[in-house]
């Protein structure tokens, strides 16, 4: 009876988090609109980040409750879905993804070098305030390198009048995403202590593909409609935004903990799977074939860690 009510708790917190950051991220964007912010920048902070809410707010919730190794599974794991599972479906859905710009001069290497740096950091067992710091400093590179790459323009944009309901959205969103990220930690450590597994292999699979959801719904929809930018850019920015600011702010809050399991197989699973990022998308697009590879070694990925295989 337990298992079957957090196991519900789990399923039901984890949703109201998941929504609770897409009208978290609706009202944020309203707001910065009404208050004369270019829309590109309100794409690259607000938006961008926005689908990452899920993993940062459980992160940070995680840090704070004292379970802090579920930070790194959440991460590395999210990483991994969206290269191998998300873009994998995108690919087969989307028959061809193509991309028009040019990553490999600086987008790719950020994504690589996002990769190095958390797995770098990890290596030791744990992840101090320090190494939050530095990657901090590698998301704000991104965020400057994103900005100044698109030339965005200094152009006066007109203020909207601000209404009484994005405020308010924002404000009750807010306090959904901060409760039902509590409960989703909880109903977490309460699952692994009924199943007797490590917190990290429900965070690594369990958390990490729910809170993947949102870049899923995107990417997907993106691919059935033929916007392939959309779906690959989405897969790229939120894989450095995991790696760099859902590891650096917790960091801030309290030491994170990297269970050996991370370090011997995830850590580096993710790592592969960010180089294989950087080798398909070389020639500017992903194939149907490509993706099916991709899918299989998503399940070869999760199989493993359940010591299925």
């Amino acid at each position: 009876m337990d298992l079957a009510l957090w196991i519900g708790m789990f399923i039901i917190s984890l949703a109201v988090l998941i929504k609770s950051s897409d009208y978290f991220t609706v009202a944020a964007e309203k707001i910065g609109v009404c208050f004369g912010i270019p829309a590109f920048i309100v794409g690259v902070t607000i938006v961008s980040i926005g689908t990452s809410l899920p993993e940062l707010a459980s992160s940070i919730v995680a840090t704070i409750q004292g379970s802090s190794e579920i930070v790194i599974g959440n991460v590395a794991g999210s990483n991994i879905a969206n290269i191998l599972l998300i873009l994998g479906v995108a690919a087969i859905i989307g028959k061809t993804l193509k991309v028009s710009w040019e990553l490999v001069s600086v987008d790719l290497p950020l994504l690589v070098g996002s990769a190095i740096l958390l797995v770098a950091v990890a290596m030791d067992g744990e992840i101090t305030m320090l190494d939050g710091i530095l990657c901090l400093l590698g998301y704000l590179i991104y965020l400057m390198y994103t900005i100044s790459a698109r030339h965005l323009r200094r152009e006066k944009t007109n203020k909207r009048k601000l209404g009484w309901k994005p405020p308010v959205l924002l404000i009750l969103s807010a306090g959904f995403i901060y409760f039902s990220a509590t409960y989703t930690i909880e109903s977490i450590v309460k699952l692994s202590q009924l199943l007797d597994i490590g917190k990290d292999l429900i965070a690594v699979s369990a958390v990490a593909l729910g809170t993947s959801l949102p870049e899923m719904m995107v990417s997907i929809v993106a691919a059935s409609k033929g916007k392939s930018e959309i779906a690959i850019g989405n897969v790229l920015g939120s894989n450095i935004f995991n790696s760099f600011a859902v590891i650096g702010i917790p960091a801030m809050i309290g030491t994170l903990a990297v269970p050996e399991s991370m370090i011997k197989f995830t850590l580096p699973v993710m790592l592969v799977a960010t180089l294989m990022y950087f080798f398909i998308t070389q020639d500017k697009k992903v194939t149907r074939w490509e993706g099916s590879m991709l899918v299989l070694l998503y399940i070869f990925f999760v199989s493993k860690i359940f010591n299925i295989l």
